[in-house]
């Protein structure tokens, strides 16, 4: 409860927020100075707001020579830590985990339950933003650029028209730890989840994850969503 006081009171300062969002939208080191460009403060400013994030271990940092003399530059980066906002706390991650695994004991008949039900609710997020309108695409990407902000995931959606594909990276995994301990079954049921989030707007689609980056070891995983029909 103390950590969780301490992460909002932090996060309760909209430029703070703002940086925030920005280092897991971007997955890169930043400097001081790319913030204080950025968000159009003094460095000095933009070193006080890094250094609260840094503080409730949102982010964490490092020197780096310039090679140019001097003084080290000073880099942040998001840290590896899962930040969880529960009033009361209450452990959904063990839940979680006892039910996956469950799942996975019971062979395919459990693997095959929690992919249906990953698609099931990425079709549930969609459709509580679609209102069974004629949609253009540019409009149907917007659509889920909305959806995956709401899920933490920060994922930007670019339409290839000769191709008709879609391709897309998201940038924070709303379920890295627990795909840190089984990978093939969390992703696979991710890729459902996002496979039925496209169904509700695209009529038939091939989803295909072309960078993983618990297999790749990349800051992020990427995805073509072929169109198998104009839409």
């Amino acid at each position: 409860m103390e950590q969780t006081l301490k992460v909002t009171n932090v996060l309760s300062d909209p430029t703070r927020f703002h940086i925030y969002q920005y280092l897991i939208e971007n997955h890169k080191e930043v400097s001081v100075t790319e913030i204080a460009k950025e968000f159009n403060i003094h460095p000095n400013v933009a070193r006080l707001h890094l250094s609260k994030l840094e503080d409730i271990r949102m982010v964490v940092s490092y020197s780096q020579k310039t090679g140019k003399g001097g003084r080290p530059s000073r880099l942040y980066r998001l840290s590896e830590n899962v930040i969880e906002l529960n009033f009361p706390h209450r452990d959904y991650k063990l839940l979680s985990s006892i039910v996956i695994e469950s799942l996975a004991e019971m062979g395919e008949t459990g693997k095959q339950a929690l992919y249906t039900t990953g698609e099931k609710y990425g079709r549930q997020i969609i459709e509580d933003f679609h209102h069974n309108k004629k949609l253009s695409t540019m409009e149907k990407l917007n659509i889920l650029e909305d959806a995956s902000t709401m899920l933490g995931m920060y994922t930007n959606f670019v339409y290839n028209e000769e191709k008709n594909s879609i391709k897309f990276e998201v940038n924070n995994c709303p379920f890295k730890e627990l795909a840190s301990k089984n990978h093939d079954l969390i992703c696979d049921m991710h890729h459902s989840f996002i496979k039925g989030m496209f169904e509700v707007l695209f009529s038939d689609i091939d989803l295909v994850i072309e960078e993983n980056m618990f297999i790749n070891g990349c800051d992020n995983c990427s995805y073509t969503a072929n169109l198998l029909v104009n839409n």
